[in-house]
């Protein structure tokens, strides 16, 4: 599933085509949605919440997507050759300049923007939010003294934006185990200030580095390297599933830096 700072980038780029522009075609290929049709309205902001994606129009309309696992938008002139078809397909939103095409979306739906609470007023604070706010964020973590830190970084309920990548890279710069009772975390200011800053670092970049080191195969700490060496302490990385079942989801440690 795409990280925060990946869904900010497609939520940039989706408003820069469409925003303040009036959609010439829309083209719903989910069937609860396949008669909606917004051609003439205009776009007024494409943003994103955490995770979720909201295009806002002038008809206080917001179409709803979220990539899940598998999601991508892609964007072109509408001068050059159509979208490819595919079965995969599942939005199409274009103007006189741009065409969005939306492939493999996890959601998509239509409602009013006024109630876009119903889709994203669950969400803790937005890390790379226009509010966002780590105090809240802090309070969110810590009102669970006895889940799983690796499981509490994860709940978007908490803190809208991170997924397994941050989680597992946060927690290894902290010198955190995952399985750490969240009442047991010394610092966690400073733990939410670092994943703040990890997925501002990215947010602009192609794919993630924490490491600082851009070479091939150095990009992360822990993240996708099970069995190799820690870059610290040489010891093997790990890996393991965690939450409940049915939610289950990798982590990366290193167990001599992460006690």
């Amino acid at each position: 599933m795409p990280e925060g700072d990946a869904v900010w980038y497609t939520a940039q780029r989706l408003n820069a085509a469409l925003a303040g522009r009036v959609l010439t075609r829309s083209d719903f290929r989910v069937p609860r949605y396949a008669t909606v049709n917004l051609t003439g309205q205009l776009v007024t902001e494409a943003v994103s919440r955490g995770k979720h994606l909201l295009i806002r129009t002038d008809r206080g309309l917001t179409v709803h997507t979220h990539l899940k696992m598998e999601g991508a938008w892609r964007i072109q002139p509408a001068a050059e050759r159509p979208p490819r078809e595919s079965y995969q397909l599942r939005l199409l939103l274009a103007n006189s300049e741009w065409i969005a095409a939306g492939y493999q979306l996890g959601i998509v739906e239509v409602l009013r923007t006024a109630h876009e609470d119903q889709v994203t007023g669950h969400l803790g604070p937005d890390l790379l939010g226009p509010d966002w706010d780590p105090e809240e964020a802090v309070r969110r973590l810590a009102s669970a003294t006895a889940r799983a830190i690796g499981e509490a970084l994860l709940d978007q309920r908490n803190l809208a934006g991170i997924g397994n990548i941050y989680a597992s890279e946060t927690l290894f710069l902290r010198g955190i185990n995952p399985w750490r009772k969240v009442g047991d975390v010394d610092d966690l200011d400073a733990l939410v200030n670092l994943a703040h800053r990890l997925l501002d670092a990215n947010k602009t970049t192609q794919g993630i580095v924490t490491t600082g080191d851009t070479a091939r195969g150095r990009h992360t700490w822990v993240y996708g390297r099970a069995g190799q060496p820690c870059r610290r302490c040489g010891t093997p990385v790990r890996k393991a599933e965690q939450g409940a079942p049915g939610e289950e989801r990798l982590r990366f440690w290193c167990p001599s830096c992460q006690k």
